[in-house]
């Protein structure tokens, strides 16, 4: 992820530099092609969330992840305390001395917004076309996935989908 943080910033600046670009296409590639995930259990609902919104705004899967991303993120923090506290710290620098560990987590989510508000993405879904009344149809289009932090039922899609129209 830090190697993430960093080649975005630099393609953001030079959409051009080639080095920076192929740098996000390795790391997308050992993530998508889930060697990262060897010996651990992984958690994929927010692109279940996000490929059900794409289906309702025709927008792209990386857009609509941007728009759902942090209202999941937060909405599970509370099941997955360690795991983001350990991501706040090791990725985003994050000091905890001094805080809990869910708040630890919590600036941890923060600076992740900052970044993806520096990189210019959209966050929220009214900004892709979806409106409230398109809620209940994106939730039911939504595949529900065992495994992660929490497995998720209708209403706190429906929940995730309310804070991300935001």
């Amino acid at each position: 992820m830090r190697s993430v943080i960093h080649a975005s910033r630099m393609a953001n600046k030079d959409p051009q530099n080639y080095e920076a670009r192929s740098n996000l296409m390795w790391a997308a590639t050992w993530a998508l092609n889930t060697l990262v995930s060897r010996g651990k259990s992984t958690d994929w609902m927010v692109h279940m969330i996000g490929q059900s919104v794409g289906a309702y705004t025709n927008a792209a899967h990386g857009m609509t992840l941007a728009a759902v991303s942090l209202p999941y993120y937060r909405h599970i923090l509370p099941c997955g305390v360690q795991k983001f506290k350990r991501f706040a710290v090791n990725v985003w620098d994050v000091d905890p001395e001094g805080k809990t560990d869910e708040q630890t987590a919590q600036e941890g989510l923060t600076a992740m917004e900052g970044w993806m508000k520096e990189l210019g993405l959209v966050m929220n879904l009214s900004d892709l076309g979806a409106s409230e009344d398109m809620l209940e149809g994106i939730a039911d289009g939504t595949i529900i996935l065992f495994g992660g932090y929490k497995v998720l039922d209708h209403d706190e899609i429906i929940e995730i989908l309310k804070e991300s129209l935001k």
